[in-house]
This record gives C-alpha cells, sequence and structure tokens, in this order.
C-alpha cells in the first residue's frame, strides 16, 4: 500500500509539471523556463556553491547532500572539456559528466545498484525514478555552468511528458539548449541503470517517445 501512494503522489507532481508548461503535456515550450523554476516549485535544493543535493526514493522523497571538492570539479571540468570542439561533441562529454557524476555519489547515497526504468521501489534508499534523474542531472549541470564548463550550452528547467489519458505514465528529464540556435535536448538517465550512458536526444524527439517513468 505504501508503494502505490508514493507512485501515486508521484504520478500528481509529473501531472501538474506537464500542465504547468503551456496546459499540453508534449510542449517543448516548458524548456524555455530557467532551472530555478523547477526547484522553487517543487520546494527542492538547487546547488549551494559546490555542494548537489542528490535525490532518490522517488519523488526526491530522500535528499543526500554530496560536496563536490577540488579534485571532483577538476575532474568534471577534464570530462567537460574533451567536447569543447562543438555542441554535439559537448553533448556527449555531458553524457559521461552525467555516468561520473553517478558513480561519484553512488557511496553517499546509497546508488551503486539503481536499476532504470520503471520500478515499484518507492521509498526506497538509492532507488530514483525520473523526477529524482532530472534533478540530479540539473543540479550537476548547474554546478558546471557556474564554473564556465560548458562552451556551447545552457542548462534549462526539466520538463514532463505524458498522461494518463493519452496512455503514457507521466516523465520527466533534464534539459540544456544550444547557445548558438537555441535548439534543445533531453538528458535523460531514467532509462539506465546506475553509472550507465544517459539517453541523449532532441527535445522534440523525446516528447514523441512513448515509454514512461
Amino acid at each position: 500500500m505504501r508503494h502505490y501512494k508514493l507512485r501515486a503522489r508521484e504520478a500528481l507532481l509529473l501531472i501538474a509539471l506537464g500542465a504547468a508548461g503551456s496546459g499540453l503535456a508534449g510542449c517543448a515550450g516548458q524548456a524555455a523556463n530557467s532551472p530555478a523554476s523547477w526547484y522553487g516549485q517543487h520546494k527542492l535544493a538547487a546547488p549551494h556553491r559546490d555542494k548537489v543535493v542528490i535525490c532518490h526514493g522517488f519523488g526526491c522523497a530522500l535528499r543526500t547532500t554530496v560536496p563536490f571538492s577540488a579534485r571532483d570539479l577538476a575532474k568534471l571540468k577534464g570530462i567537460l572539456a574533451k567536447g569543447a570542439k562543438s555542441p554535439a561533441a559537448e553533448r556527449e562529454a555531458i553524457a559521461r559528466a552525467v555516468q561520473w557524476q553517478e558513480r561519484r555519489v553512488a557511496p553517499a547515497v546509497g546508488s551503486a545498484n539503481d536499476k532504470g526504468g520503471f520500478t515499484f521501489d518507492s521509498g526506497v534508499t538509492g532507488q530514483m525514478d525520473c523526477i529524482d534523474e532530472a534533478t540530479n542531472t540539473t543540479s550537476l549541470l548547474i554546478v558546471a555552468e557556474r564554473h564556465g564548463m560548458l562552451k556551447h550550452h545552457f542548462v534549462r528547467s526539466p520538463v514532463a511528458r505524458g498522461f494518463f489519458l493519452d496512455g503514457r505514465y507521466p516523465h520527466a528529464t533534464a534539459v540544456v539548449a544550444e547557445k548558438k540556435g537555441g535548439r534543445t535536448y533531453a538528458i535523460d538517465s531514467w532509462t539506465h541503470d546506475n553509472g550507465e550512458r544517459p539517453d541523449v536526444m532532441t527535445l522534440n524527439r523525446w516528447f514523441a517517445e512513448n515509454p514512461g517513468g
């Protein structure tokens, strides 16, 4: 019964996220919002200095603060620097940075065995749903942006898609936008186990896909 209640709460949150965009699920206009709107609207903790609050337990029910050391920041900078030559290269570097963060925080969070995709493990320490994943990736990217590590992209607010009425469980993802031209991309790690490469695709393609989480 506890699992059901937590999933219902998460579903209601994601439905609200979808409605908050422009009134229609699947509206890419949601990505025009700043990350601050995501944290503020849902009372989540944005990164403070170089400390990130890692969400887990589904719907950010559990939160673990992880400080990034100077060594961590140097590692992150090195990963992202490999994407400097083009926007496409930087998105690949972002994917590797997400993998690095998931492995880096796993000992503190207990998320080494986090499984991708839909599960019924609500409230389980270290297990993450799409709200957790979208928030954690956004927090990482805010730290990177704050330190000038992103050359080709801005960090945008996570977005949501899907309603029960259209046959898709609501799902959220982190988003970046190209500085030149503004094209938006999903950085979606929810579909993969901890430390695996996240899905990286145009936001329009992401909105068109069916899986929800």
